[in-house]
């Protein structure tokens, strides 16, 4: 752990910019994201389908195939490394070891032929260079750690023989199995019903509480945010739209899209007959992504030059910034 205590933050992105190239044209998925994540931090990184999550988070970890893709431009530091100069030969032993990830769909991401104690004695066995009896003794200790009773048996189990929160706990256990400083989980509880959400997500704040590690939680739903998180980063359309603590975001959202997102959430606090109001209209396509705020033609409170000049990340006080020219000092003052 002294090697993650060296560098703080645990991991830096900054001006990361990743698009693909499809029949149609360039989409630009990924359009100058920063960020950064502090040791033993959860981060949760939200927004709706096609917002850039998911490829800002495989391209963490250089996991997005190439072609179609390409990094245009950006640095990624992990540990004080660039992450973006590695040869595919280092991912390979950074992967799994160093950084671990938790996909989506873990029936998909496991390995149907391999028992679930095998597939996770072959990652202690690469990275750690484990014995054969040693990897076997910490496979079991880790299916332990993250709540899966009758570990000694269930590590001879196959995927199939395990319900979906289960695998998903036997995800986590890989990712964990040797102890990475930075865990990326990949909407880890899209697929299960609310309990099991509960219960996964109980068993990663309870790691991050007891190991140090730092998580990066993408994910759709700013309830499991609310829950877990201590800081947030509101992507929309491949860009930050606003960044804060979990208190700032929630308690005093300074983007009209992270007040959307908020305002469509079910409220325990509201009348059952008081309506959800959603966010009408369809993200910016990105081929050809808006000169201006990407958010202005489902704004309620555009103004003209929204669609001309992008305001860029600007400081709203404490850790929260938003990309928003509501919060500019000159409206401010123009406001007051």
């Amino acid at each position: 752990m002294s090697e993650v205590l060296a560098y703080k933050p645990v991991l830096e992105v900054r001006d990361l910019r990743v698009s693909f190239h499809v029949r149609e044209g360039e989409v630009q998925a990924v359009r100058g994201v920063d960020f950064h994540v502090n040791p033993g931090e959860v981060l949760g990184i939200v927004g709706e389908s096609g917002c850039g999550k998911s490829v800002t988070a495989q391209t963490l970890m250089r996991l997005i195939p190439s072609p179609p893709s390409r990094i245009k431009s950006g640095s990624v530091r992990f540990l004080g490394e660039e992450v973006l100069l590695k040869s595919e030969k280092e991912m390979q032993q950074l992967r799994g070891s160093k950084m671990g990830m938790i996909f989506q769909d873990p029936m998909t991401s496991l390995n149907p032929t391999m028992t679930v104690g095998r597939q996770i004695t072959e990652n202690l066995k690469k990275h750690l260079k484990m014995s054969s009896a040693a990897a076997q003794k910490r496979a079991v200790e880790m299916l332990k750690l993250v709540g899966i009773p009758g570990a000694e048996t269930r590590i001879h189990q196959y995927p199939h023989e395990f319900s979906g929160g289960m695998r998903q706990r036997v995800m986590i256990a890989i990712a964990l199995s040797c102890d990475p400083a930075l865990l990326i989980a990949d909407e880890p509880t899209t697929a299960l019903d609310v309990t099991i959400q509960a219960q996964i997500l109980e068993v990663l704040n309870d790691l991050r509480g007891r190991l140090n590690t730092s998580i990066i939680l993408i994910t759709h739903n700013l309830g499991i945010v609310a829950g877990i998180c201590d800081r947030v980063v509101v992507m929309y359309g491949g860009q930050v739209a606003e960044t804060g603590t979990v208190k700032e975001i929630f308690n005093h959202p300074k983007h009209p899209y992270t007040e959307g997102l908020l305002k469509s959430l079910p409220r325990l606090d509201t009348s059952k007959d008081e309506p959800l109001i959603p966010i009408h209209g369809a993200p910016p396509d990105l081929v050809n992504p808006p000169t201006g705020c990407a958010f202005t033609p489902r704004c309620p409170y555009a103004m003209k030059i929204c669609q001309r000049l992008d305001p860029g990340l600007i400081d709203c006080g404490g850790t929260q910034a938003a990309r928003c020219w509501l919060n500019h000092p000159k409206v401010q003052e123009a406001k007051a």
